[in-house]
């Protein structure tokens, strides 16, 4: 499997000669979800649902499907009736090839006076892969290589670094990082390095990883 690292929160998965891409957002590259088979959304916020990216996905593969929780599904289903699928915690499907499990119900919190909406993590190929989206939900399985959401306004590195430990990934690549100023990258490498408990990886957008 290959892993390529898109803008924010945004990857792309290859195997077979299929591509799975998953949160093509807002702050990710307008032909982020080009070329995928399949696409998964975690959540409705912006910075990880583009309604113009995966219409752009959706059109340039009349095969494409996505799968997404309803408050997003809903915004697209009627364009494409019978290509978007809406999922909640404990489904499991195929999506290009890829065995996916959902795992995850709510959005971290941002703060109590901010109601928490539907987010969903998705966990790839039996643990090859978790990315939570915007939670720090740990799935109850082995995972191989965790999507690390590093620096958000719902987080902080304690908890960042806690949720590696519980996690315990064998590797952990930074995503949800287009807040993080290339200024404080060395803080977050070295905290997260020395005190996660694994291999703390990063990509810059368009590089790719063999997992």
């Amino acid at each position: 499997m290959r892993l390529t690292k898109k803008s924010h929160a945004c990857v792309r998965l290859e195997k077979e000669g299929r591509t799975l891409v998953i949160d093509p957002g807002g702050f990710s590259e307008e032909d982020a979800a080009v070329g995928a088979d399949a696409v998964l959304v975690t959540h409705e916020h912006p910075d990880h649902f583009d309604e113009g990216r995966l219409r752009a996905a959706l059109e340039a593969n009349p095969a494409a499907v996505v799968w997404a929780p309803r408050s997003v599904a809903g915004q697209i289903a009627a364009a494409f009736p019978d290509r978007v699928r809406t999922v909640g915690h404990g489904d499991a499907f195929t999506a290009a090839g890829f065995e996916v499990e959902v795992h995850g119900e709510l959005h971290a919190v941002i703060h109590p006076d901010i109601p928490r909406i539907t987010n969903v993590g998705y966990l790839v190929d039996g643990g090859r892969v978790f990315h939570p989206g915007d939670a720090l939900t740990v799935p109850g399985r082995p995972v191989e290589t965790l999507l690390l959401p590093v620096m958000a306004p719902w987080n902080k590195i304690s908890e960042v670094i806690d949720y590696v430990r519980e996690v315990g990934p064998q590797r952990a690549y930074d995503v949800h990082d287009a807040l993080l100023t290339d200024l404080a990258r060395p803080i977050y490498d070295r905290q997260i390095g020395a005190l996660g408990g694994t291999d703390h990886l990063r990509l810059e957008p368009g590089a790719s990883a063999d997992l």
